[in-house]
Parts: C-alpha cells; sequence; structure tokens
C-alpha cells in the first residue's frame, strides 16, 4: 500500500501526529511519505492507494490564511509567509480530483463544548472537489492553543494508522 499524507501544522502538534499516523502505518506495511502541504504538489502521484490530509481546526473548521497568520505569530514560525498563504483548504481546492481512498484528521483543544473539526469540513470539501472516496477520519487532541498533545494521542494516532492498513 503506497499513502501519502498531507499534513499543516502551526505549532507542530499536527505534523507530530501525522508522523505518529505514517509509524503505524509502515508497521502494517505500508510505504509512506509524510508531505507538508506547502510543498506537496496539488496532483495525487500515480500509485497512491491511501490520501491521509491533516490540519489543526481554527475557528470551527479547517485553517484560513487569517488565522494561520494569527498562529504562525504565536509560534514564531519558520517559512511562514509560506505557511501562511496554504493550508489544506487552499491545497484541496487546488488538488487533481482522484478516485483514491482518502482519509482526513485534526487536532483540536480539548475543551467541553467547543464544535467544529477541520477533519470534517475537510472531507466535505474534498467530496466537494471531486475526491468521491473521501471520509472523515480522527480528531487528536491537544491540551491547549500552542499544544501539547494530550497524553497517549501519539500512540492512538500510531494505532490509527495501523487500522488504516486493513
Amino acid at each position: 500500500m503506497n499513502v501519502l499524507i498531507v499534513v499543516e501544522s502551526m505549532f507542530g502538534n499536527t505534523r507530530a501526529v501525522a508522523d505518529a499516523v505514517a509509524e503505524g502505518l509502515r508497521a502494517g506495511g505500508a510505504a509512506v511519505v509524510v508531505g507538508d502541504v506547502t510543498e506537496v504538489p496539488p496532483a495525487v502521484p500515480h500509485g497512491t492507494d491511501l490520501l491521509v490530509v491533516g490540519g489543526p481546526t481554527h475557528a470551527f473548521s479547517m485553517t484560513r490564511e487569517s488565522t494561520r497568520t494569527d498562529a504562525l505569530s504565536k509560534a514564531h514560525a519558520e517559512n511562514s509567509g509560506a505557511k501562511a498563504a496554504t493550508g489544506i483548504r487552499e491545497w484541496i481546492a487546488a488538488a487533481t480530483p482522484d478516485q483514491v481512498r482518502v482519509v482526513t484528521f485534526d487536532t483540536r483543544v480539548k475543551k467541553a463544548f467547543i464544535p467544529g473539526s477541520a477533519a470534517k469540513s475537510a472531507a466535505k470539501s474534498l467530496a466537494e472537489h471531486g475526491f468521491t472516496h473521501a471520509e472523515r477520519g480522527e480528531t487528536f487532541w491537544v491540551a491547549d492553543t500552542p499544544g501539547p498533545l494530550v497524553d497517549g494521542e501519539l500512540e492512538r494516532a500510531q494505532e490509527w494508522g495501523r487500522s488504516l492498513t486493513a
């Protein structure tokens, strides 16, 4: 199984989850490439069996340029110009539709009664952009906006990755 993981991350938490999902996929026998959303071309490479798209939840959905700019200023991120301009929302809009299976994930702050999910929004947007086999995957929890991830989330991400190879 060949897997491409496209990830958007401001503080490093979502990237850590993507890397843990990749570890789980590799443990299940998959060949995995993890790429930052600013660097992955919008055409899914030929021979890809599974596309995984992950990003942080900002303002109840996928990030927008304004929410990325704000988060990146707080994260003191490198290459913040490119990261502010392109998130999974923009990558999906530019992506060439493909019949590959797509599963999404997101990271969110673990607080009661805060709605919204980048994973849900991304799955819907992917389907609207011609990815007919797109489904919402998992949410992984962070303790606060900059992180860290809640204890056990990386292990849960690895296990979820393994389950995707079944």
